[in-house]
């Protein structure tokens, strides 16, 4: 597994196959497949493997369940980065393997042993999505393009905002010099990780004070 993983890692998902495989394991092909049954349960494996080894970012013993979940999922994150096409992958799979159902248990227990209730606890697993392995589904990528002309991007955006005059404001404070500045994936990840559970937090309170009323 550790081999075709590193294939995976330097090549992308494309390069791996039972014959590259075996190539790199110096052994026959075919001799592979009384360990995985094709490909697609390579590739499965190989997600599990990096899903298994997922720890939290540090260490959070003294923490609060929001410290708890947030170091976990930030280690979710930092292994799906050292593996990107982990991703693609977990996308793929009709219904979730036992590697990422462990890892659910993991966010769900830390939920529960927060005192969420279970109602609070569904919701929130839906809430948080696909954060919870580390990555998000963003509506588009707003990353400022480093090697565009400035002149023809702000050509455009005049061209444009008649039509369409808040997606221009944004555009131009995201663009090369504007007020936002450059769009960072992992600063975004934490306002909307951060936004997520406090809200989460919020509800845990609330429902809490209704209980004891």
């Amino acid at each position: 597994m550790v081999a075709a993983i590193a294939i995976a890692d330097r090549e992308g998902l494309d390069a791996v196959s039972m014959r590259r495989l075996g190539q790199d394991l110096e052994a026959n092909p075919m001799s592979l497949y009384h360990h995985v049954r094709d490909k697609d349960a390579l590739l499965n494996a190989m997600a599990d493997s990096v899903v298994r080894g997922i720890a939290p970012a540090r260490d959070t013993g003294s923490d609060g369940w929001i410290g708890q979940m947030r170091s976990l999922i930030h280690g979710a994150r930092r292994a799906l980065l050292r593996h990107p096409w982990v991703v693609t992958v977990l996308q793929q799979q009709a219904s979730p393997t036992e590697a990422t159902l462990g890892h659910i248990e993991r966010v769900l227990a830390i939920l529960r042993g927060g005192g969420c209730s279970v109602r609070l606890t569904h919701h929130a697993l839906h809430v948080l999505g696909s954060r919870v392995l580390g990555f998000s589904q963003d509506l588009f990528d707003d990353s400022v393009d480093s090697q565009a002309d400035p002149t023809e991007v702000a050509a455009e955006l005049r061209h444009l905002a008649d039509t369409y005059p808040h997606v221009v404001e944004l555009a131009a404070a995201v663009t090369h010099d504007g007020g936002l500045g450059g769009c960072d994936d992992d600063e975004e990840f934490d306002f909307a990780l951060d936004l997520l559970l406090e809200g989460i937090e919020r509800r845990r309170v609330l429902e809490t004070r209704a209980d004891d009323a």
